[in-house]
This record gives C-alpha cells, sequence and structure tokens, in this order.
C-alpha cells in the first residue's frame, strides 16, 4: 500500500487516512467559507451588527492546525475561524451565536457575546476561577481588535515555556507546561505589521529566543491600501532578512510559502512547528499569495478599490478552488500500476460541499433560534405583566399599544422589551396597585440579570479575588530599625521571591543593577538571570510579556522604569489586560503586577502623575498608590494572595525617606480598597494620595498654628476606590471636604470627588462648596521652583485649607489677601 506523510506528526499513514484527513480539510475549508459568506448576509440583513471574516485564509489554517499540539497557545487576529474549526475549538453554529452576540457563555464559549464576532479563546479557568490543566488542551488566548495588539502578549507566551524548561524552580507546575515544549502561535494581516507593537514584539523574540511562531496573512492589502504604502519592497519577509539566523548569530528561520499551496503549507508548518518546539528559534512564515474574496469587512465592498485584473487573479487563486483543483487532479500510481485518487469525479467533491453548506445554514438557523427563544421568552412574560397593568391602569390604552407593539415585533431585543416596560413605568408613576409593584421587580430583575450578561466579571468574582485578601499589619522589632524605603521594597521582595517560587520579575534596569533606585539590589546574584531580569527599552512588550507569562501560571511583575513611560504600554494594559477577564466572561486571567514609580521628582518627563488617565484607562486593574514603600510593599504580598492585574505606583522620591523595616517581610499585606486615616481632625476632610500626603501632613501643622484642625486620609487605591465608604463617614463629622492631587485639573480629583459625592452621596452632609487643589493644567516644569509652580506646595494646601474656613467663618478666619 501506497504512503504519504502529511499529517500533524512523523508517522507513515496509509492512502486511505491520508485520503480521509484531505477531504475532511477540504470540507472545514468549505464550512468556513460557508460560514464567512452566510455571516456577511446575516450583517446585511440587520440580524448581526458587523461581521469580519477569515475567507481567504482558510488553506493555511488548515495546515497550521496540524503542527498546533496541545499545550500550544494561539495569539491571533479576527481571521482564524478555519483555524479554530480544525481543532475542534469552534463549530458554526458557534461562529453564529458569537455573530448575534448570544450573551451565554455555552452558545458563545468565545465571549459569552461580548466581542465581535472573529474574536477567539478557550477556557483556561474553572468556573471557581482555579486553573484547568493547560497541556491537556489547545489554547487561544481572548482577541482583541487593536491591530497589531496581540503581538506583545505573543512574546510572554512563548518565553513562558522557555521560563519552564530552563528554570528549576517552576519545573513542577506540569499543568502548565511540559518541559518547555509549547509552541506560541501567533497571526497578523500583512498590513498590521506596519504597526510599531510587530517590530517590538519580532525584536524581543529574537533577542529572547522563545519558542514562537508568527505567520503573516499577506493578501496584498489593508482595507483599502495596497502594500505598497503598508511595507518596504512590499514584502515583510525582504525587509526582515536580517533577522535570518546563521551559524555565528542567532535570530529567526524565515520560512515564506504561498498560501494556496496545501503541499508546502503543510510541509512548512512542521517544519516550523520542530525548530521552534525543540530549539527554541522564533520562526516568521510570511503566506503569501491570500486573498480576501468579501474584502475587509461587511462595512465595505473590496469592488471599490480592486480594479477587474486583481478580482480575476483573486478569483483564480483563492486558496479553496486551488485546493479543489488539486484534489481533483491527484493521483497517485502504486507499485502495481493501481492509481490512487482522492475522488472519483468531481460530483464527490459537489456531495461533500452541498453537505457544508446545509450543515452551515442548519447551524446559523440553530444559532438564531436559540439566541431569539430567550428574548422571546422574556418578551411573551413581559407582554402579560403589561396586559394586567393595562386592566388596572387609567392609561389602558397607551400600554396596550405598548404592549401590542412588542407582540408584533418578529425579531426583538432585549432592548424592545426593557424599553417598552420602563415607559409604561412612566405612565403608571402615579398610580398605586399590586399590578405596578409586579412591574417594577420584573425592570430591576431584568437590569440584575443584565449585570451578569454585560457586566459581570470585570474583576474576580471567585473566592481567589484580591479584594478577599485580609489586612496584616506590618511587624517591628523593639529596637527600631530605620533604613531607606528602597531597602525595604528591596527585602520584601527577597522575601516574595523565597516564598513564591513563580514569581518573575524583569524591567529596564531591574536585573543586573537592581533597578535604578536599588529596590531590587543584589536580587538576580542570588536568584538567577531568569527570575530577575533585564529587558530592553520596549515597554509595550514589557508588558506583554507580563501577560503572556501571567497566561501561562506564571507571577510577573513587570516593571515600567517612570510612570510617565507607562504611556507607551497604555494601549496594551487598557485593550487588552484590563479586559481580559471581562471579554472572556471569566474564562481567562492574567494575573501581571505592574510595578513603577512616580510623582514628584524632576520635569516634565519623570515628575508625571496622569492618574486620572490611568484610571480612567483601566477598569480592570487594581491601581494602587501607595505612600511609602512598607505601604507599597504591602500591595506586592496583597497581590500575590489574589488572582487579579496591579498597578502599583512607588513614591519617586521616597526611596531614601526612612523607615522602619517590618520584622514580617513578605507577609504583611496593605488592603486593596481600603482608605487609612491618618489624622484625625475636626475642621475638615482632606483626602490625597502618594507623595503629595507628606506635603498634606506638613501643612497641617501650620495649619494647626491658627487654629484649624484638618482630618487626613490616605485613598491608597484608586481602583477600586473607599470600598467601606470611610470618606463619607469623615464628611459626616467635618461637613466640608478638599481633595488635593498632582494630577492636572479634572483628573483624578474629579474622579475621587465623584467617588464620594455622588457613590457615597456625601452631598447630604456638606455645609460648603467641596473643593479640589490640583497641579497646572500642564506637565511640571524642570527644577525645584517648577515643581513648587506646577504642583501643589505646603503653602497651596495651607491657603486653600484656610480659603474654605474662611468661607465657613469669616469672622475667624480672616482673609489673606
Amino acid at each position: 500500500m501506497a504512503t504519504k506523510t502529511l499529517t500533524n506528526n512523523t508517522q507513515e499513514i496509509s492512502f486511505n487516512e491520508f485520503k480521509k484527513e484531505v477531504l475532511q480539510d477540504y470540507k472545514i475549508a468549505k464550512i468556513s467559507r460557508e460560514c464567512s459568506l452566510l455571516g456577511r448576509r446575516e450583517v446585511l440583513t440587520g440580524k448581526a451588527k458587523f461581521g469580519i471574516f477569515g475567507d481567504g485564509k482558510e488553506v493555511p489554517q488548515l495546515a497550521w492546525a496540524k503542527a498546533f499540539k496541545k499545550g500550544d497557545f494561539r495569539s491571533g487576529y479576527y481571521r482564524d475561524q478555519t483555524f479554530m474549526m480544525a481543532i475542534g475549538e469552534l463549530t458554526a453554529q458557534q461562529f453564529f451565536a458569537g455573530l448575534y452576540a448570544h450573551p451565554d457563555i455555552k452558545a458563545d464559549p468565545m465571549s459569552a457575546g461580548r466581542q465581535m464576532g472573529g474574536h477567539f479563546a478557550t477556557h483556561s479557568l474553572n468556573d471557581n476561577g482555579t486553573w484547568k490543566d493547560l497541556t491537556k488542551q489547545y489554547n487561544s488566548s481572548s482577541d482583541i481588535s487593536p491591530t497589531a495588539g496581540q503581538m506583545p502578549r505573543l512574546l510572554g507566551l512563548a518565553q513562558a515555556s522557555k521560563i519552564y524548561r530552563n528554570e528549576k524552580s517552576v519545573q513542577h507546575k506540569t499543568t502548565f507546561s511540559d518541559k518547555g515544549n509549547e509552541v506560541a502561535w501567533g497571526t497578523i494581516g500583512n498590513a498590521s505589521t506596519s504597526e510599531g507593537l510587530f517590530f517590538e514584539t519580532i525584536n524581543a523574540a529574537g533577542v529572547l529566543q522563545v519558542p514562537m511562531v508568527m505567520s503573516v496573512w499577506d493578501d496584498e492589502y489593508g482595507i483599502s491600501v495596497h502594500a505598497k504604502h503598508q511595507t518596504t519592497k512590499e514584502s515583510i519577509s525582504e525587509i526582515l532578512k536580517g533577522f535570518q539566523r546563521d551559524h555565528e548569530n542567532d535570530g529567526y528561520e524565515i520560512f515564506v510559502v504561498n498560501g494556496w499551496d496545501y503541499v508546502q503549507l503543510v510541509d512548512v508548518y512542521n517544519k516550523a512547528s520542530k525548530i521552534a518546539r525543540e530549539e527554541h528559534v522564533p520562526v516568521l512564515i510570511h503566506v503569501k499569495e491570500l486573498t480576501q474574496p468579501q474584502g475587509h469587512s461587511t462595512s465595505g465592498s473590496h469592488e471599490r478599490y480592486k480594479d477587474k485584473d486583481r478580482l480575476q487573479w483573486e478569483k483564480d487563486h483563492d486558496c479553496i478552488a486551488k485546493f479543489r483543483e488539486w484534489i481533483l487532479d491527484f493521483e497517485l500510481e502504486t507499485e502495481t500500476g493501481e492509481v490512487l485518487r482522492f475522488v472519483d469525479g468531481e460530483e464527490d467533491l459537489i456531495i461533500l460541499e452541498k453537505e457544508a453548506k446545509k450543515e452551515v445554514t442548519n447551524a446559523k438557523r440553530n444559532a438564531w433560534n436559540s439566541f431569539l427563544n430567550e428574548v422571546k421568552s422574556e418578551l411573551i412574560e413581559a407582554s402579560h405583566l403589561l396586559e394586567k397593568v393595562a386592566l388596572k391602569s387609567s392609561n389602558a390604552n397607551f400600554i396596550t399599544k405598548y404592549k401590542n407593539d412588542l407582540l408584533a415585533i418578529t425579531e426583538p431585543t432585549r432592548k424592545d422589551v426593557l424599553s417598552a416596560l420602563r415607559k409604561c413605568l412612566w405612565y403608571v408613576r402615579n398610580e398605586q396597585f399590586s399590578e405596578k409593584l409586579e412591574l417594577q421587580n420584573f425592570i430591576k430583575s431584568s437590569f440584575k440579570n443584565a449585570h451578569y450578561k454585560y457586566s459581570s466579571h470585570l474583576a474576580s468574582e471567585t473566592s481567589l479575588s484580591t479584594l478577599n485578601v485580609l489586612e496584616k499589619k506590618p511587624t517591628y522589632a523593639q529596637d527600631k530599625n530605620l533604613v531607606d524605603g528602597r531597602i525595604v521594597m528591596r527585602d520584601n521582595f527577597d522575601a516574595i521571591l523565597t516564598k513564591h517560587k513563580d514569581v518573575i520579575i524583569f524591567g529596564e534596569d531591574a536585573g543586573f543593577i537592581g533597578d535604578v533606585n536599588q529596590g531590587l539590589e543584589g536580587l538576580q546574584e542570588k536568584y538567577g538571570e531568569t527570575r530577575i531580569s533585564d529587558t530592553g527599552i520596549r515597554e509595550a512588550t514589557i508588558i506583554g510579556q507580563g501577560i503572556g507569562l501571567a497566561m501561562r501560571g506564571l507571577r510577573p511583575i513587570a516593571e515600567i522604569q517612570y510612570l510617565d513611560y507607562l504611556l507607551y504600554a497604555l494601549q496594551i494594559m487598557s485593550d487588552d489586560l484590563a479586559t481580559l477577564r471581562y471579554r472572556t466572561f471569566g474564562k481567562q486571567k492574567a494575573p501581571l503586577i505592574i510595578r513603577t514609580r512616580g510623582h514628584r521628582l524632576e520635569g516634565i518627563w519623570h515628575a508625571g502623575s496622569p492618574m486620572g488617565s490611568i484610571v480612567n484607562n483601566l477598569r480592570g486593574i487594581h491601581v494602587l498608590v501607595p505612600r511609602n514603600m512598607t505601604k507599597a510593599a504591602g500591595f506586592y504580598n496583597t497581590l500575590l494572595d489574589g488572582d487579579d492585574p496591579g498597578l502599583v505606583v512607588e513614591c519617586l522620591n521616597g526611596y531614601r525617606l526612612k523607615e522602619e523595616n517590618p520584622t514580617n517581610l513578605g507577609d504583611f499585606k496593605t488592603p486593596i480598597g481600603v482608605v487609612e486615616t491618618l489624622k484625625e481632625g475636626t475642621d475638615i476632610t482632606v483626602v490625597s494620595y502618594g507623595s503629595t500626603l507628606r506635603l498634606v501632613e506638613d501643612a497641617a501643622k501650620d495649619l494647626a498654628q491658627v487654629g484649624i484642625d484638618i482630618e487626613i486620609i490616605d485613598v491608597q487605591s484608586l481602583l477600586p476606590f473607599d470600598l467601606n465608604h470611610d470618606c463619607v463617614k469623615s464628611v459626616m463629622k467635618t461637613n466640608k471636604l478638599l481633595v488635593i492631587d498632582e494630577d492636572v485639573p479634572g483628573g483624578a480629583s474629579a474622579y475621587i470627588l465623584q467617588e464620594i459625592l455622588e457613590n457615597q452621596n456625601a452631598y447630604e452632609f456638606l455645609d460648603s462648596k467641596p473643593s479640589t487643589l490640583t497641579a497646572k493644567a500642564h506637565r511640571t516644569a524642570y527644577g525645584t521652583d517648577g515643581d513648587y509652580f506646577s504642583k501643589p506646595s505646603i503653602e497651596d494646601i495651607f491657603e486653600k485649607v484656610y480659603e474654605m474656613m474662611h468661607e465657613f467663618n469669616p469672622t475667624k478666619f480672616k482673609s489673606l489677601y
């Protein structure tokens, strides 16, 4: 019997097995294509809001799936539906459930309707938040839409294999890695390789030498823009030739292959897998001559920007059409003269194609009915309730019309149902009967259910939540041991690294010199270059490393040298890390800890406190602003006992200030979401955080000299903020509120004010206007005087408090000016 070695391993298979595999691949390709074609129609008919599909990329993804093994990770983009189908992690019905935004994780396991179609994920977590055995399943990290945004995370997913292979302290974590034999696979469109995130990641992976295989799907266009406007030489593989490894230098293995050549694709992907998996060498696969039969998305038509010759070329070189030709033309003569074929004739393929089309049609219908029937059930219940309300209300005609209009909707949404109910409630606002109470309760219950469907899982909702970690105060020796704050930080990190074997710390200057402020002094020498390491100057991929490592069961602490430099990484933190748990409906997590330092120092680029922008961009990440190094160290200890990501902003001017070194290093905990009252007072509540608190404390002494007794509250945690509502308890006593902040006006101070006044209802207890004292609207000018005239000073604080007391009691507190 003739044999063929076209499979996902090195074993030879019989021709019949080979034939079965090829035809199954063809059917998957056709199912995927039919999903794309029918999906576009569903958008254009209004059943779905938007569609972006993987048509034209089917055959290379079939080849990729053969090389992808359990334990491997994907970090791709929104064209990879065929791959997900080929590894068995996406059905046609699930594809359509995602398209319809079905808010049920069982119907749409990718995101429970939270992401548009084409964004794929597998489940890394059990329902209780604990990890699954990731080595026993195919893994796909959850996609994001921003172009090239998948790249930084890919770096960390790949680096995890290298750490698991080489670092003995984590080799016991066998549910996350099998001796580092996993490959992280990335995909990107050729146009998106123009993004800086792509080049930053490619360079970092080459430096780190990690098992990463990067596929570039090249159909020559980025929406309507041709490759000649995107890429030098119109070829990403050409311009990356300098990354090719040789006998003297590490680098990449680079392959170029046509996207319609099934046999060559399978060969290339198997070679790439072997190189990356065994040698831990990154690989680039430039997949050329692909097409995009329906254009970029449902937002437009590619006929607007492709000429007739190009459209004809795409028709001729469609990868499925070429695959079909190869199947029909394939013949293999055995030693006995027997001619083996995949099919006896075209009729065999036509039958298979009809089966694929029928399967997709049924899947679409079932997905739509499943989605619609849930809403219709709620609509019917709502209509019965409105009928009962109408019988008792003097506005029965209006309510009955709303009921009838609801029942007339053939394809209703939950918005239709709730909108009608809420408007009917307006009509009975002045009436009293039991059915009105039923209506109110139905609406409240609907919003409660909607919160679970659309707003849950921003942070951990399991027993592993960081918010469940209780405070544990630092303990001290009988004889005071005063040290620089950096020593507290260093000694606590030392204790952490001993206690938590899976902690990995990395960043610019973090390794050899122990960070620029010596908070990691000597720890690389003690724990090795894997656990404490330097990185290049590349903030976005430092965060990406952390995300990927955290998704694979390690506990990374990624250091961004200064808070101002966080802006380089803010997009990845916001679009990827902050949304990960939310966009997967709690099925993936990345408990990354980000360490940085900020607040007052010198100049525009090293004195920043852009906390308002951070708070508003990073919902889903704990944002922690400790006033000293002991508090900061306690936050690291707390975060490591939970499973949420966190950002710790250390005070840049606090490393040389003296603090007492605790005796329970690595063990004491600073609670998250809890404020601390530093000084009790009776006249006014002053709320602040970070370095500014020291100025507030100094100003308090001066204010006391003129008879003003302020209460000082340290925020400690901006996200979440004051879960126990201690701020309003203070305002109930003082009846006055001042928020002091070194962010720009309207930044974090506005956020804090809104939390206290609106969410805690402090406005009820104020007898004067609440106020803020912030930095100027610009960044900090350089030098001592630049700081003095740019950010709040002791004198500013004194005079602002005095001004508020003057307004309250002008007789006692005469105007200063």
